[in-house]
């Protein structure tokens, strides 16, 4: 193999390692998102299942002066 060959397989192997890290990325930033969007609709859930199981709650302000 010449060192020309050998350089063209060494850049293309490169190009593929980047493109592979690149859609790894985008992946994790994915389900990154997906999983604070997650947490958040649990957070959402508990919130409201507190509110209905008790509504008197936080309905009412008492304050003396």
């Amino acid at each position: 193999m010449d060192i020309a060959a050998m350089s063209m397989a060494l850049s293309q192997a490169k190009v593929q390692q980047q493109a592979s890290v690149s859609v790894m990325k985008m992946a994790m930033d994915g389900g990154k998102s997906d999983g604070e969007m997650l947490t958040q609709q649990i957070d959402d859930v508990t919130k409201a299942m507190t509110q209905s199981v008790q509504p008197h709650l936080g309905a009412n302000l008492d304050i003396q002066l």
